[in-house]
């Protein structure tokens, strides 16, 4: 095991399935104590099992990230179950409607600002204050290429996106000289169940070929990135927006 996360407490959000749930088993295995929270819970379940019978520690929080009580209270649970609380992951998102804006429903929009922007505002600053008990720690915020760039169809999540860079920005500046480092991820079309639940085959197929790469990225692989920024390994970094997109920004 490696020992890179050992003493650490985590908090993960939509960590039952995909890009969550990578990043759970990854800072169990490191050392970390982990708190896995989604709307899911028996997925939530599920990680939390695979995590124990690998020899990890690990608890289930069930949470609508959309509710500010709720999200304070799960902060909560994390520092009152594991004494403090280290790193936090705020990954929890919804694909939305798919229209063109003169069209996009206003309950589809709400719905996705809800989930992917106001709950991440909710998230961060309660694990800020947190973290600032415990005398530092690592946020990672969970966004998209499409934080970055435009998609048709999408000006919910492309919004949302955009929009949590720059909250990531804001407050990585009021924090930095306090010991809370955060950061995002922006991971190109990744083959998770929020994907293929959502796209047909034809689609997921073209949409794989638009990364010069050639194909979907892994979950795996964008745990690898977010763990190095949760890491002391990333000391030095902070506001900033790493891709993991098989060069889908870079045409």
């Amino acid at each position: 095991m490696n020992p890179r996360f050992d003493g650490k407490v985590a908090l993960i959000t939509g960590a039952a399935s995909g890009i969550g749930e990578a990043i759970a088993l990854q800072l169990a295995r490191e050392g970390a104590k982990v708190v896995v929270a989604d709307q899911d819970a028996a997925g939530a379940a599920e990680v939390v099992r695979a995590i124990e019978q690998k020899g990890g520690v690990a608890s289930l929080f069930e949470v609508n990230v959309a509710d500010a009580v709720e999200v304070e209270v799960m902060v909560m649970f994390a520092a009152r179950t594991y004494g403090a609380l280290h790193l936090a992951v705020n990954n929890a998102g919804i694909s939305g409607p798919s229209a063109p804006t003169a069209d996009y429903p206003l309950e589809g929009w709400q719905k996705v600002m809800d989930v992917n922007l106001n709950s991440v505002f909710y998230c961060t600053k309660f694990e800020i204050a947190a973290m600032l008990r415990a005398g530092g720690g690592s946020i990672v915020n969970m966004a998209s290429i499409l934080g970055s760039v435009g998609f048709a169809n999408s000006a919910a999540y492309v919004t949302a996106k955009h929009g949590m860079l720059g909250l990531t920005k804001a407050a990585a500046i009021e924090y930095a000289s306090k010991g809370v480092r955060i950061n995002s991820v922006g991971p190109g079309f990744i083959d998770t169940p929020l994907l293929s639940k959502n796209l047909d085959a034809a689609t997921l197929g073209a949409i794989a070929g638009m990364h010069p790469i050639g194909r979907l990225g892994t979950s795996e692989e964008v745990a690898a990135l977010t763990c190095f920024l949760l890491s002391d390994e990333a000391s030095f970094i902070t506001g900033s927006y790493h891709l993991v997109d098989g060069g889908y920004v870079a045409r």
